[in-house]
């Protein structure tokens, strides 16, 4: 639906008038056409909350007899999306999956939060690419370009704020999810820009330009899963590590980024100085780990240091054996090592070892594949195919992650796959973990039986 339909759509609503919120409970309901899954599940941050099965019709309903004001998300496989929600809501929603965010639509009771939430999310989707010629500008003409376009969103917020009974809590949110959005921009622009201008140095920044860092929350746990500010924390942890280790400890700033651990050390010991809040402090410390451990390289000693750091920083961390098991998967997965014993199941049925296979072939691609995500699928195949005629010394193994067996076959015989080549895992969670699989873009490059990179991305390492 585009943008003026919608609002159209959304302020037609509210003239019908605002329901009077009196029951504690609230009700949230909805249609899936083309489902992806059997079940709608509701979370609050990262609890379950309740769940529905999807009926002959695919709807589904949920009923809470108490609802605690704020941000929900509700998950149908593999898509997710936030719901807000407050005593006295009936909220339905209806979407398509083979377009899950465009064609989602809030009705009832609380749909005025939503669908501006959501329309916001819509806009600033594609934002980023709008925003990187801008980059290249001075910081006080940048700033003013940022703030324009934040005060267009708050226009529109404004607007229906004139016409819609919203609560304080729901204004709240609303006006981070502007705000925010809008300062990561402002925390990427010195790095953005020196790139942008092909400079060597970072660029200076006016003392005005990071105003709004005086009034920054980071013990609002009402905001601890708002992904803009999430994002936002991130990249300001990124920026306060860069400048602070630029200024404080490295005579040659341009090495801080290549020291990887100091940096990282960084931004854990700024995190336990700043941020109170649990939730937010448990995911960024999260965060800094998985993204050292997976992307860093260093080697045994500093992956140790590192992970002692963070064991001491982040004690009751609720992420705290999730980074452990990814720690020791990053061990177990260095150059020159045997892959992990985990087991698959070829096209006849038969379970064999990954380095059983690995065995086999003198330099084999292990990629990672399931049809739940259609279009990543559709661009594995494309690029295993042209990476079939490009790199003819490989070969490509294909690894299915969590589809039923018979769908699994179903895809074999019906994608023109090699099923001499195709496998899959009865047991994703193991996989993932002993592979280390955060994304589905990874490849896991073996010579003779050995590994050389696990960490290969299959789209950009060859």
């Amino acid at each position: 639906m585009n943008k003026p339909l919608l609002y159209t759509f959304l302020f037609a609503l509210i003239s019908c008038g605002t329901k009077e919120k009196k029951s504690s409970s609230a009700y949230f309901a909805g249609e899936i056409v083309n489902p992806t899954s059997d079940y709608v599940v509701l979370y609050k941050d990262e609890v379950v909350i309740d769940s529905a099965k999807l009926n002959q019709d695919n709807r589904f309903s949920i009923t809470l007899d108490s609802v605690a004001e704020g941000l929900y998300h509700f998950n149908h496989s593999p898509e997710l999306q936030y719901v807000y929600l407050e005593q006295g809501d009936s909220l339905m929603i209806r979407l398509n999956t083979k377009d899950f965010d465009e064609s989602l639509i809030f009705s009832g009771t609380g749909d005025e939060i939503n669908n501006f939430l959501l329309e916001l999310f819509l806009s600033t989707e594609d934002e980023p690419n709008k925003i990187l010629p801008l980059y290249s500008l001075e910081p006080s003409e940048f700033c003013k370009k940022i703030d324009s376009l934040r005060s267009i969103k708050f226009k529109l917020l404004n607007e229906l704020s004139k016409e819609a009974q919203l609560s304080k809590n729901a204004l709240e949110i609303a006006t981070a999810s502007i705000d925010y959005h809008y300062y990561t921009y402002k925390e990427r622009y010195p790095f953005w820009n020196r790139i942008r201008n092909a400079k060597k140095e970072i660029t200076t920044v006016p003392e005005h330009f990071y105003t709004y860092r005086k009034d920054l929350e980071y013990d609002n746990n009402k905001l601890t899963y708002l992904r803009p500010y999430y994002n936002f924390m991130k990249n300001h942890f990124d920026n306060l590590s860069y400048m602070s280790c630029k200024d404080g400890c490295l005579e040659n700033h341009h090495s801080i980024v290549k020291n990887k651990l100091h940096f990282n050390q960084h931004k854990l010991q700024l995190i336990n100085d700043l941020v109170t809040e649990k939730g937010l402090r448990d995911n960024l410390f999260r965060n800094v780990a998985m993204d050292y451990l997976i992307n860093a390289h260093e080697g045994d000693e500093n992956n140790k240091i590192f992970i002692n750091d963070f064991r001491k920083l982040a004690q009751n961390n609720k992420h705290h054996k999730e980074i452990e098991l990814l720690y020791q998967g990053v061990i177990n997965l260095q150059p020159s090592s045997k892959l992990p014993n985990i087991s698959v199941i070829n096209a006849e049925g038969i379970s064999v070892t990954l380095q059983e296979i690995a065995d086999k072939e003198k330099n084999a691609v292990f990629y990672f594949w399931t049809d739940a995500q259609r279009m990543h699928f559709e661009g594995i195949k494309k690029r295993v195919s042209q990476l079939a005629v490009s790199k003819p010394e490989y070969t490509f193994i294909g690894i299915n992650c969590n589809t039923d067996p018979a769908r699994w076959q179903y895809v074999l015989n019906t994608s023109n796959l090699d099923t001499s080549k195709q496998y899959r895992s009865d047991d994703f969670e193991n996989l993932k973990n002993a592979l280390v699989l955060k994304s589905l873009n990874k490849g896991i490059i073996t010579k003779d039986g050995v590994i050389i990179d696990a960490f290969a991305d299959i789209y950009s390492s060859f």
